[in-house]
């Protein structure tokens, strides 16, 4: 395999960052050596995160075996995962927003058609479903664990109890038809044809949609790690790799 020198659109604080988590963690463990220092490993780790690359390409690169780049990968993402806030944390420190933003994306799976619980009718893909959550300014807060692809976001977000979370603290809620139903402090948009609704509901539901376009952005921060572009590891791992995503673009924008 030819090797070329490459480069990754993380800054250097996030480097840093994951060294000295990783530094902590060999630490305690009383690890004496291993054939990556931290910051090599947190390279990597952030390589495969940011890129996508799968890891035969990444233990070329790095001068290490495939199942030692997995390994390194692996536990990095563990740790990282380990640190991302719960989503009773990211309610109690957005209390001091006047609103947040809650929305679903898709993150596409290669499953096969047998998988019949990760599809998604609606958008014709193998997909996982992650809720998102931003403020009012379109910054991703919080992430949520993943589910099935099948799974509708108003069930995703009452499994994951965001809608009581939000209801406790008080914090209004704006987001889409998808979640018809919800209640509590879940602010929705008219539902009907648009040539049926009433001019003041069609108003209301132009400034609903402006403010609601803004959790756009958070998703697309989730997904400017192109990983989650295109997963292609067990669905098992997916949680793991969002909710490190998650940490690293929160201690980023510390």
């Amino acid at each position: 395999m030819l090797v070329y020198p490459s480069g990754v659109d993380v800054s250097g604080s996030t480097l840093r960052f994951l060294a000295a988590r990783l530094r902590k963690h060999r630490h305690a463990l009383g690890t004496r050596w291993r054939r990556l220092g931290t910051g090599r490993q947190a390279l990597l780790t952030l390589t495969h995160l940011r890129n996508g690359q799968p890891y035969a390409q990444l233990a070329a690169g790095f001068g290490i075996g495939t199942t030692t780049a997995y390994r390194y990968v692996t536990e990095a993402v563990e740790l990282l995962a380990a640190l991302a806030p719960t989503l009773a944390e990211t309610v109690r420190a957005a209390s001091m927003n006047a609103y947040l933003i809650l929305d679903g994306t898709l993150l596409p799976i290669d499953r096969i058609a047998a998988d019949r619980p990760f599809y998604s009718a609606k958008h014709k893909k193998h997909c996982m479903n992650v809720q998102v959550i931003s403020d009012p300014k379109g910054r991703l807060l919080w992430a949520s664990p993943a589910l099935a692809g099948a799974v509708h976001d108003i069930r995703a977000a009452r499994e994951h109890g965001i809608i009581d979370a939000l209801a406790q603290a008080g914090i209004t809620c704006w987001a889409d038809k998808g979640y018809q139903g919800a209640g509590g402090t879940v602010r929705l948009p008219y539902r009907g044809r648009w040539d049926r609704l009433a001019t003041g509901q069609q108003a209301v539901n132009r400034s609903h949609a402006k403010v609601r376009a803004l959790v756009e952005q958070a998703i697309a921060t989730l997904k400017s790690w192109r990983l989650l572009r295109k997963l292609r590891c067990s669905t098992t791992r997916v949680t793991s790799l969002v909710q490190a995503v998650l940490t690293l673009h929160l201690a980023s924008s510390d």
